[in-house]
């Protein structure tokens, strides 16, 4: 008697299932809520769906796709298990510095500064700007309106409160920014952890917000939106992209991430400011 395989039926073996389960999931979300993770490296998103699985408590991907379709709530929670949040306070400080340079001057001319911060993950980038602002005297005229997806991640950024293990860096990072002062005056260090001080956190706004179906902003001063546009297709990155400009008032910044550059089409209506930082101004006169 001959064995009847997987293999001999040409059915695919399950590695196989397992890989076209994850891509029919990758491209569930494309379709339905306009986020390309489909680029990522097999190995690496595979292992990430499967965090989201198991953390679902759902039986298996079909079960995922589902949920992920019909309920919004729940796609916020897996993109957050498939897309990697690296962020720190003053991870980026050449970014800092030529905000502090280049930025902040013309930021001085504002009576009041409004910035918004799109895709904040848990906060760090958004303390980061109100200690810089703070620094060169700008935090009591400025709102900040720090929005992400994740539910989850904008818990965790309203409390201000970060593990102190990354503290050298932190401390290198701050005053390869430029920062003159000291963190102290910012935050507090005990226990292994580091907490944002409430004077710094009061003009900080953090609310959940779909970047892609969400309303804009209006009539911002700075626009960060860094590494999020990396998730984006074609399409659906044009369309963010003028919803930024829109978001934008003449003569105000947009600072993108730094493996990001702005498509072609989408420049006319700015000039590189610091083009190394990803750093551009919209035109038009103040």
């Amino acid at each position: 008697m001959v064995e009847v395989t997987a293999a001999s039926r040409g059915a695919p073996a399950r590695d196989d299932v397992t890989t076209i389960e994850v891509r029919l999931l990758l491209e569930a979300i494309y379709e339905r809520y306009g986020y390309d993770l489909r680029g990522y490296a097999a190995s690496s998103i595979g292992r990430r769906v499967h965090v989201a699985l198991a953390r679902s408590g759902l039986p298996d991907l079909g079960a995922l796709q589902h949920r992920v379709l019909t309920d919004p709530d729940a796609f916020a929670r897996v993109l957050g298990d498939l897309t990697v949040q690296v962020t720190g306070l003053f991870r980026d400080p050449d970014f800092y510095r030529a905000i502090r340079e280049r930025v902040v001057p013309m930021l001085r001319t504002y009576p009041l500064i409004n910035v918004w911060l799109a895709g904040c993950a848990t906060g760090e980038e958004a303390y980061s700007m109100a200690i810089l602002l703070r620094d060169e005297g700008l935090y009591e005229r400025s709102q900040i309106y720090a929005t992400d997806l994740s539910a989850a991640a904008l818990e965790r950024a309203k409390e201000g409160v970060f593990p102190a293990e990354d503290l050298a860096a932190i401390v290198d990072g701050y005053g390869r920014s430029g920062g003159g002062g000291t963190l102290e005056a910012h935050a507090t260090v005990a226990y292994g952890q580091l907490a944002i001080k409430e004077s710094l956190r009061r003009n900080i706004l953090f609310f959940q917000h779909d970047l892609v179906s969400d309303h804009v902003f209006g009539e911002m001063q700075v626009v960060f939106c860094r590494n999020v546009l990396i998730y984006f297709g074609h399409a659906l990155r044009d369309r963010v992209m003028r919803k930024l400009r829109e978001s934008l008032c003449s003569g105000g910044f947009l600072c993108l991430g730094a493996s990001e550059r702005m498509a072609a089409e989408c420049r006319e209506p700015f000039s590189e400011l610091a083009p190394n930082e990803r750093i551009y101004r919209r035109k038009g006169a103040l």
